[in-house]
């Protein structure tokens, strides 16, 4: 079994690396094995294609260090807060058996990022009852329940309950951003339709809320989390 520290399970490929990579890189530095789970391939995208996208969900996964990356294939757009669905994340779940989970916003301009947030969250708590069974390889998993699940803060401003700081990852970050070249502004895509993120300004868009999460802190750039779990530190110290 490869247990990892940190998983990050998101609906797009992409969304990680918008919502979360500087803390991946961060962690990743710290010696913390990270892995990323897409949800979907993306395919009711725009702009590019599903194969595509999984060869530049590869390549950023290259970019970040992952330990792993892997993705569900639920239909993109379609996918509910079912039993069905939760099962595929249990698994997944129980397979890296992770400390801290990671997923999309509570709610966001895109509707398949609140209801991913919400499958997650309810297939996290319901990974830890040992009478729900999910198999891997032939053989049975055990229960496994994360420590903490936070949602990234996406399009749609969400007043964080943590921040991290993220400056020293900055342009790592948007090396990652920009390996998926089929969904953000680059020169080579012009034949394809424009979208709200493939314009040249989205970056910036995404660079200011990093700044403006960063100013919070006394930082240049910093990403932001909210949790439903009350979160505590060990001292007044730990807190900036």
């Amino acid at each position: 079994m490869l247990k990892l520290d940190i998983l990050v399970l998101s609906v797009h490929p992409d969304d990680a690396e918008l919502g979360c990579s500087g803390t991946i890189l961060k962690h990743i530095a710290l010696g913390k094995k990270v892995g990323i789970v897409d949800l979907t391939r993306g395919e009711l995208g725009t702009r590019g294609s599903a194969e595509i996208r999984d060869q530049e969900a590869a390549a950023s996964a290259k970019i970040l260090g992952l330990t792993i990356r892997e993705n569900l294939g639920l239909p993109d757009g379609f996918f509910e807060n079912t039993r069905e669905y939760q099962l595929k994340i249990i698994a997944a779940i129980r397979k890296y058996q992770p400390s801290i989970v990671i997923t999309n916003a509570y709610h966001d301009r895109h509707p398949d990022h609140r209801r991913a947030g919400e499958l997650v969250e309810t297939a996290a708590f319901l990974s830890g009852l040992r009478k729900i069974e999910t198999s891997a390889d032939g053989a049975l998993q055990d229960a496994w329940r994360p420590d903490l699940v936070l949602h990234f803060i996406q399009d749609n401003y969400i007043k964080p309950d943590i921040l991290i700081d993220v400056t020293d990852y900055w342009d790592k970050k948007i090396e990652s951003i920009h390996a998926f070249g089929s969904q953000f502004y680059n020169p080579e895509w012009e034949g394809e339709p424009q979208t709200y993120i493939s314009s040249p300004e989205f970056i910036s868009v995404v660079a200011a809320r990093a700044m403006e999460f960063g100013k919070s802190i006394s930082v240049k750039y910093a990403e932001g989390f909210t949790s439903r779990k009350i979160l505590g530190v060990g001292n007044l110290f730990s807190l900036k």
